[in-house]
């Protein structure tokens, strides 16, 4: 009998006959009403489910799905599975790490030369018949810092050296060995010794309001900030204020603290950039997620260890 996977995520329709040709049952659930229905309906025979970093699968629906398995993660970030619960049950996690790196990386560049050469403005201007000389800061000899030398770090650093002469520092966990970029050892350095700072850390406790208003002010008052990767790593109030009160230059946005809703004061701020947390949707990324999936499902119904398997806490914590 095919194994039964939920479905929760809302933007991979079109690749998952992908999954249905290796031979899974699908059972599709990307609004709240649809999960909590297909939970309470179909729970009993849930084998996994497919789910994403923000959307995450919690304790009590565990709970409810007493043949899970294993949860499969798209990108990198699981910050809202509850990982105690998975362990305590003896449920497998996966994630795509890395998958996506390269759409999430073309993203947050082009987010950054929108946002430094204020590329809407100029647009929004000629649609009025406008012909302004808007003079604005080259991207070339700038210093880049990174916060969170990950895949999608690594790609943007490469981007960034290699296409655009910039000068890249990073803060990571751990310093890297194997880059020719400069470390600093707190987030606050970074921003102290960076032009544009871009974030691309995973969400969680861990990361949780490493930017915050001393952060903010390092960064300074020709500095930009752009984030793609979780808004939790923000203090959101003290962006808006930063923001407000021109003590940065500006930021560029991808994701936010409580989807699809958007603070207004972000929404009316001139020197602000909006996307709906799309950085790592292209069909190339798409499909080789999903593939990932389907393989990481395969081996595990095949009784083979997984491809990309999340480490979880001691089970009984």
């Amino acid at each position: 009998m095919p194994a039964t996977v939920l479905v929760l995520v809302e933007t991979i329709n079109d690749y998952l006959p992908i999954l249905e040709r290796q031979g899974f049952h699908l059972i599709l659930a990307p609004t709240p009403d649809e999960r909590a229905q297909a939970i309470g309906s179909h729970g009993g025979h849930i084998d996994a489910v497919l789910t994403r970093g923000p959307l995450g699968l919690h304790a009590e629906e565990i709970a409810a799905l007493p043949n899970l398995k294993i949860i499969c993660v798209i990108g990198a970030g699981y910050e809202h599975v509850d990982l105690q619960a998975a362990s305590n049950r003896g449920i497998t996690v996966t994630h795509g790490a890395g998958v996506n790196a390269s759409s999430v990386a073309d993203h947050a560049m082009a987010l950054l030369l929108a946002l430094v050469r204020d590329i809407p403005r100029a647009d929004a201007a000629v649609r009025r018949g406008e012909w302004p000389k808007i003079m604005r800061p080259s991207l070339a000899g700038k210093r880049l810092g990174i916060l969170g030398l990950g895949a999608v770090g690594m790609a943007i650093a490469k981007r960034a050296a290699n296409g655009f002469d910039m000068r890249v520092s990073y803060h990571n966990r751990q310093i890297r060995g194997d880059v020719p970029y400069d470390f600093c050892t707190t987030p606050m350095e970074l921003a102290r010794a960076s032009d544009f700072l871009l974030v691309c850390t995973p969400g969680g406790l861990g990361t949780e309001y490493l930017i915050n208003k001393q952060t903010l002010d390092a960064l300074g008052p020709h500095g930009f900030i752009v984030n793609i990767a979780r808004a939790s790593v923000i203090v959101t109030a003290d962006l808006i204020s930063a923001l407000e009160q021109r003590r940065i230059a500006g930021a560029a946005l991808d994701v936010f603290d409580a989807e699809p809703q958007v603070p207004d004061a972000l929404k009316t701020l001139a020197n602000v950039i909006l996307t709906p947390h799309v950085a790592g949707l292209s069909p190339e990324a798409t499909q080789a997620t999903v593939e990932l999936v389907g393989q990481n499902l395969l081996a595990f119904f095949s009784n083979r260890p997984v491809l990309t398997p999340v480490a979880l806490p001691v089970a009984g914590r």
